[in-house]
């Protein structure tokens, strides 16, 4: 076993790592940056990448709101801003500000900070479960079955890369792309949809706050994929410049984290370097979960050097997609190209 491979934590480890960052730390009165908001604080997954992974900082910025709610009060939306990228060797701090208790929701204003400086800024809301009208979008008929896609340990598990490595082994979460997968190629035929599977690699603890965090932290993973592909764009680019500026979800109805959820996405518009992603999540039932959108930073890159670079990329991996092992998920990718 190489060095890589002992660092590579197994399933059920990577699903305690991400319930564990979800366990934050109260810290007392008068210690650090704020004295006049509950403040929490929460450590931050290793990861290949020196940016914090931004569905981390909402999902702790998330848990820490529902620290200082009533047991009842379930979070029911959020809207959070990016503000600047965090270290991903060092803690972040979360400051909670109490804007309003009433006889069914509460509001929270939360804060993430890092050397006293904001992160992320975040508006949730919390609300006593209510009796009301009840409908949902349908989920879409014809989705693959995730036992028919390829993980992406098959994919791109053999690559030697960091960053990729990552993508492949060192997620909580495991991705199986309905569509032809974006890391280190293009897809072939653009346009503004993308749809995954998604789900915990090892099971999570019995706790719905728990799933509701862990939802929102794999929300953010693929969100961007339909502006990438309807430009022909994808992850592993050199050049390649994305950031997510803000993101927002809606809970519509439970659902553990820890068993296959499907996230249909689309992208109505991009422009400016700036594009929208937008999604609905649903469990294998059918049930709709989650509504999802988010605005992101896209800058592709335009030049001598960096078409030189990708043409070398390209030498190197170009048939990580078409090797023998996921050729058979060929028809699966094609049949998706012709709709």
């Amino acid at each position: 076993m190489s060095p890589r491979d002992a660092q590579v934590p197994n399933p059920q480890q990577a699903a305690d790592q991400l319930a564990a960052m979800f366990d934050l730390e109260e810290l007392g009165a008068g210690e650090g940056t704020r004295t006049t908001e509950d403040r929490f604080l929460g450590r931050v997954q290793e990861q290949a990448f020196w940016r914090v992974f931004g569905g981390q900082v909402l999902a702790q910025a998330a848990q820490a709101g529902m620290r200082t709610v009533a047991e009842d009060r379930v979070i029911h939306s959020l809207h959070g801003y990016f503000l600047r990228p965090g270290d991903a060797t060092r803690p972040i701090e979360f400051g909670v500000e109490r804007l309003r208790d009433g006889g069914s929701f509460s509001a929270r204003r939360t804060h993430a900070y890092q050397d006293g400086v904001p992160i992320l800024s975040m508006i949730a809301s919390y609300q006593r479960p209510s009796r009301g009208p009840d409908h949902q979008r349908p989920m879409p008929a014809g989705i693959p079955d995730p036992d028919d896609l390829p993980s992406p340990r098959e994919l791109v598990g053999h690559v030697d890369h960091p960053i990729i490595q990552e993508w492949a082994h060192g997620r909580p979460f495991e991705i199986r792309h309905v569509d032809r997968p974006l890391y280190l190629e293009a897809d072939r035929v653009p346009r503004p949809h993308n749809a995954v599977w998604m789900r915990c690699r090892g099971r999570l603890p019995d706790d719905p706050n728990l799933h509701r965090a862990a939802i929102l932290y794999a929300s953010d993973y693929t969100l961007l994929e339909p502006v990438l592909r309807n430009h022909r764009l994808y992850w592993g680019r050199p050049g390649m410049k994305i950031a997510s500026l803000d993101h927002a979800m809606w809970w519509h109805r439970d659902a553990p984290a820890d068993d296959w959820l499907l996230f249909v996405q689309e992208s109505p518009s991009a422009q400016g370097a700036r594009g929208l992603g937008t999604g609905s999540i649903f469990d294998r039932s059918g049930r709709h979960v989650a509504t999802v959108a988010q605005e992101g930073m896209v800058r592709a890159p335009d030049g001598l050097a960096p078409w030189l670079k990708e043409r070398i990329l390209r030498a190197r991996v170009g048939k990580v997609t078409r090797s023998p092992r996921t050729a058979s998920y060929e028809p699966v990718w094609r049949s998706r190209e012709a709709r």
